[in-house]
Formats: C-alpha cells, sequence, structure tokens
C-alpha cells in the first residue's frame, strides 16, 4: 500500500503533497470507516502544489482537523491506531515515518485544551518520529506540567524519550521559533540535562550537546558554570557531550 502511494513521487517535496494526504487517508480508514476520504484528499490536492513543504504539513495538520471527529480525544484515538510499531533506531525518523509531521502538527495546533492526551501522543509519536516541535507550545502554556513530564522522560528506557526531554527544550532548535521561557533561569532545564549527561546513546549525547550550545549563546555565564560542574568527571559520554557542546566556542574549555 504504502509503496504504491511513493512511487509516484518524484520530488522530495512531493512526499509532504498528495502522495503523503493519500497514505494517511488509506492509515485512517483502515481503523474509522466514517472518514471522508474524498473530501480530505480532494481539499489537499487542490491547493497542494503552490505551498512549500511546511505549508503542505500544517495544510494536512489542517484537514486532519476538518475530517478527523470534531472531539479532539476521539480524533487522537483514531490517530493513535495508526502509528504501527515503534523506530527502534536512531536514524529513519524522516524516512521511514517523514508521514507523521502532520499528525504531530495537528497535535501541536489543535491539542493545547487537552493536555493529558496530547502529551501521551507527543509521546508516541517520538517513538517513531518526533515531538520536538509539537511539544513547545505545552511548555510555554503548561510549564510546571510540561517540565515534570520532560523528567520522567529524560529517565525513561525509550532513547527517543530521553532525546525529546533535551530537544523540546532547546532554546534555539532549529525550524522553531524561540524558546526564552528558561534562558535568564536555566536551572530546570541544566537539572534535566544532568540527568542525561552520561547517556549511552549517541541520538541523545549529540541532543544534549547541542542543547548546551544554544546555551552557551544565550546565557554564557550560567552553561559555562554549569560545564565546569560536569567536567568533574571521568565518564566518556559526559567528556564527548562537554567536547561537542564547547568545540565551537574557544573560550569554553
Amino acid at each position: 500500500m504504502a509503496s504504491q502511494v511513493l512511487s509516484t513521487i518524484k520530488r522530495p517535496t512531493d512526499y509532504f503533497g498528495a502522495p503523503l494526504a493519500k497514505l494517511l487517508a488509506e492509515k485512517i480508514s483502515t481503523v474509522s470507516r466514517d472518514f471522508n476520504t474524498k473530501g480530505f484528499l480532494y481539499n489537499i490536492e487542490a491547493v497542494c502544489n503552490e505551498l512549500s513543504l511546511t505549508q503542505r504539513v500544517e495544510l494536512i495538520a489542517d484537514k486532519l482537523k476538518t475530517y478527523l471527529p470534531k472531539n479532539f480525544v476521539k480524533a487522537t484515538g483514531i490517530l493513535h491506531k495508526i502509528l504501527g510499531p515503534e523506530n527502534p533506531s536512531e536514524t529513519g525518523m524522516f524516512t521511514n515515518y517523514y508521514w507523521l509531521l502532520p499528525v504531530a502538527k495537528y497535535i501541536e495546533k489543535y491539542g493545547l485544551e487537552n493536555y493529558e492526551e496530547s502529551i501521551a501522543a507527543i509521546g508516541e509519536i517520538t517513538k517513531r518520529n518526533t515531538g520536538e516541535y509539537a511539544i513547545r507550545p505545552f511548555i510555554r502554556k503548561y510549564p510546571k506540567e510540561t517540565m515534570k513530564q520532560m523528567k520522567k522522560w529524560a529517565r525513561s528506557e525509550n532513547f527517543h524519550l530521553r532525546r525529546l526531554s533535551s530537544e523540546g527544550l532547546r532554546p534555539k532548535l532549529p525550524w522553531a521559533s524561540k524558546l526564552d521561557l528558561f534562558i535568564d533561569n536555566p536551572k530546570p532545564v541544566f537539572d534535566i540535562l544532568t540527568i542525561l549527561k552520561e547517556d549511552e546513546i549517541k541520538f541523545v549525547k549529540k541532543s544534549v550537546a547541542n542543547h548546551l550550545t544554544d546555551y552557551i549563546k544565550v546565557n554564557p555565564t550560567a552553561t559555562h558554570e554549569f560545564i565546569t560542574q560536569l567536567k568533574d568527571t571521568d565518564n566518556e559520554h559526559t567528556l564527548w557531550i562537554i567536547k561537542h557542546a564547547t568545540r565551537k566556542h574557544a573560550g569554553s574549555g
């Protein structure tokens, strides 16, 4: 089924146009007989060719809002059923699971009033694709609750969730709006990075290093103090993180 849809793709951008919409519609229609596949596809195909990649993702998310049940809990219940097996690898999130980007955007845009259901959905999406963008509005609106959840994810056995606990909080995450909530007082974030400082998974370590690089730019004083504390170790994973976080900043040691 998926291979038949993907065989029509000629340009990378097309992955996020009509073929992706068809793939999603096929998945949803297998678990929801009431889903209006024809209307969903028509309203995407009619306009997507004129849109950028990010605009296409948002368009599909908006049409999910239109054609899924109005009740958000029912809608996310349907989406949970199409996720499929978790991604066992550190790679593949934007190749094998690229089709989940509009699903994450749907949660990001339309789930803010349903915190518990949305956080559960973001966690499940992250095990396959990524929730690093979808989580950010929830951090802003529910900082206490979301930071508590991030700490839980930082201790998870699932390395995708551990990565999300760092990546989702980055103040300068690429292709995302700036998250300045903790810039003046980054201790809540550094507490989470402390949990991750000895992580053995490179996917997670790279996120922590990039996160520290971000903070060197936005709050160098607090970050250098934190890195100095981290240096008091012989753990190879912590030392790797420090090296990669400071490689572009000669004054960081």
